[in-house]
């Protein structure tokens, strides 16, 4: 599992010479009602078992949550079930309304 901040998710997903990845936003509805990243895919962590086949194993998805941790953990299961470019945010959402997005709302 690799680990990305939120200013280098940024870069990310401006620069142009590199695919944009799966962003999987694992938190409940109504933390990600609140806010999120745009085109994040909506997944609450206790869903991600069940809809595994909605998601490419051979792509690169980065694993959203608040803080992290529950990122962290869809993270390893995902890699425990054969997907290989996973990568955390690190810090979360409220990373991102910090560091990137300041007109993010924030919980």
């Amino acid at each position: 599992m690799q680990h990305v901040t939120a200013p280098e998710l940024a870069q990310w997903l401006a620069d142009p010479e590199r695919p944009n990845p799966i962003l999987l936003d694992v938190r409940e509805r109504s933390e990600f009602q609140t806010c999120h990243i745009d085109n994040a895919l909506f997944m609450p962590m206790h869903m991600v078992p069940t809809r595994l086949a909605e998601l490419d194993a051979d792509a690169e998805i980065v694993c959203i949550c608040h803080h992290g941790g529950r990122s962290m953990k869809v993270a390893s299961f995902l890699e425990q079930n054969g997907f290989g470019k996973i990568t955390n945010l690190t810090g979360g959402v409220h990373a991102w309304a910090q560091q990137v997005d300041p007109d993010m709302p924030t919980y």
